[in-house]
This record gives C-alpha cells, structure tokens and sequence, in this order.
C-alpha cells in the first residue's frame, strides 16, 4: 500500500473518534535504527498538516483527486521531518536525555494555566478532545524536549558569529538597514462633482476653485491649516487635520515629486487642480535617508547570520545522522517520496 490512500480513508481518520491504538493493525512503513514508523504515525500527521490547510482545502468536501494531490505535495517533507525527528531523539537518550515528572507536571501545569482549564475535569476533557491520553502528552512533550535539548547543545550552542562576519553581513545587505526618505502631508480637498458623461459643469467648477482659494487665504491670513482641514476638507483625512502619511518619497509619481520639490517644512503650496477637484498642501515633516549605524543594527545582523548559521549546521548534522544511520525501508514508493523531500529540502537552503 503506498501513501496515496484514497480520499474516504484520511477522512475517516481526521473525523474518527479516539481509538486505542492497541486496536490498531500497525503496518510498517520504515524501520530507522530498529525503531518503526507506522502507517498510523503517517496518517496522523497527514491529517494534522491537512487541518492546519484547512483554509486551503476543505477536508469534508474534497474529493479524491483532490486529497491525493494535497496528499502528494505535503508527504515528502513529512517523511523527511518525522526521520529527522526519529534521529534526533535517538540521539538525545543515547545522551541520556530524559523528561522528569517534575518537569513534566511544571509544563502540564503551564498549559492549564495558558487554556484557563482550571479544573482536572477541564484538562481531562481538553485532552480526550485531541485524542490524547496523559501517557500520549507526556510521549509528545518529552519528544519535543529532548529533540530541543539535543538541537541547543549539539547545533546551536556551537554556533557564534564573529564581528567579521557581522561585518560582512552588514556590508553586503547594506539596503536592509536604509530608511528612505519619507514625507509627511496635510491637505485639504474640494471635490468637483462630474456629470453622467464624465464631465465637469463650468459653474461648479469655478465655485470649487473660489471655495478652494478662499481657504488658502485664510492659511495665509494665520489660520492653522490642520483647522481649516478639520473643518472645510472634504477628503476622509479631515478626521486626523487633514493628515497623511509618512509616505515614502520612492513611492511618489514623479509628477508629484515635482510639486512638492523644493518645498521646507511648513510649506503650502497653492491651489492645485487634480482629478478630484482642487486641493491644497502643507509638507508637515520630512526625513532624508537614514542608514542604521553598524553598532545600533550588531544585534539584528547576529539574529539573522546566526539564523543562517544554525539552519546550515543543523543540516549538517542531520546528515551526519541519516549518515549513520539504519534506514529500512518498507514501502518502495515512501522511499522515493522521502528521497524527493531530501532534494526539496537541499533546494530549499540553497535559496535561501
């Protein structure tokens, strides 16, 4: 049986009722250093990244050929996750790993207190919720630490960069750490109607012009412009005084860029037609480009090489450990499909 199961099975599986799973035939897919990998733990987790795409695919109502496409697009990395998963925890108790009950009831008693489950009875019936037993939640939890565990003081914790490497990030990504130049406006809009056909009556027109200059006036009798604006624009921003805003100066029309060119801050320009009618500008701020010094931006130019750093040595070091180990596989085509998750996966670092 390959991992194109048809649609009526995984349906089956992510609307089942809890099953124990010692009722369960397991069929095994894949022995990695002795330790198997069944049917049942695919589905399971087929079906866990088929409701986190739920929004994508609607797991009632698919059908078939819809299923065995979502299917075939998600089981490689799956198989590739769960070995690299199978390893690393193989890793971890041959380091003597191990969760304590101690830890165990600390990290239980943190999830109660996160879901507001304040009783046992609530907790009980959250976790029969998921299908989960204690004996499951402590296997998961205890999983997910030792894989942590392992990844912090076998990868992470040897990984550090150097001030030449900051420095050479830095460099090379200098566009990362540059603010351009923005403006902030204030404007006030008189707003020409048009006709049926497109057009603007003359009269209207020229009322909206005097309507319009008769407020620059009062702006340049002393009256300030965001008043004039909270009260006579007839643009949504008389709500703010008639502001807008930062505006990146890259994302101006050119034609723009000429009209406010050369203006200071606490400029007005005068009336200026436009498609909606006529209106008026103030530049209320402006900023020239800024580029982050080396010393300010240190600490997010060490978050991101280190990011690349651990994503390249944690790769490593699962090679290293699919290197050595016992892969037996099953099932012909899981076997290809997880070969083709390795490349997708090789592909993927490589573009990043």
């Amino acid at each position: 049986m390959t991992y194109k199961s048809s649609a009526l099975a995984f349906v089956a599986v992510a609307l089942a009722t809890t099953v124990a799973r010692a009722e369960i035939i397991q069929q095994i897919l894949v022995k990695v250093n002795g330790e198997i990998f069944t049917k049942t733990d695919l589905e399971t987790r087929q079906v866990s990244v088929l409701r986190q795409r739920n929004q994508q695919l609607d797991l009632k109502n698919a059908n078939d050929q819809q299923l065995k496409k979502a299917l075939d697009e998600i089981t490689p990395q799956i198989l590739v996750e769960s070995i690299d998963e199978m390893l690393i925890e193989q890793r971890g108790k041959e380091l003597g790993y191990t969760m304590s009950d101690d830890q165990f009831k600390n990290i239980v008693d943190n999830i109660k207190k996160e879901n507001k489950l304040e009783t046992e009875e609530q907790f009980q019936a959250a976790l029969k919720s998921e299908n989960l037993t204690m004996a499951d939640l402590r296997r998961s939890l205890e999983r997910s630490m030792i894989i942590q565990r392992v990844q912090q003081n076998e990868v992470m914790g040897k990984v550090g960069v150097t001030d030449e490497e900051a420095q050479t990030y830095y460099q090379s990504h200098l566009s990362e750490f540059t603010t351009a130049p923005s403006i902030t406006l204030r404007e006030i809009i008189v707003s020409v109607l048009m006709d049926a056909k497109g057009g603007v009556n003359a009269a209207e027109d020229e009322a909206a012009r005097a309507k319009t200059d008769q407020l620059r006036a009062r702006i340049a009798a002393g009256e300030t412009f965001d008043k004039v604006a909270a009260e006579m624009s007839e643009s949504p921003s008389r709500a703010n005084g008639g502001l807008i805003g930062p505006i990146s100066v890259t994302d101006l029309s050119p034609d723009f860029r000429k009209t406010i060119e050369g203006m200071k801050v606490g400029d007005v320009t005068p009336v200026l037609r436009t498609q909606r009618g006529y209106q008026i500008l103030k530049l209320e701020s402006s900023t020239q480009t800024q580029i982050l010094p080396f010393e300010q931006a240190r600490q997010q130019i060490s978050d991101r090489v280190f990011t690349d750093k651990r994503k390249e040595q944690l790769q490593k070091y699962l090679e290293k450990l699919r290197a050595q180990a016992i892969i037996d596989w099953k099932n012909e085509d899981l076997r290809k499909a997880y070969e083709a998750g390795l490349k997708q996966q090789a592909a993927a670092l490589s573009a990043s």
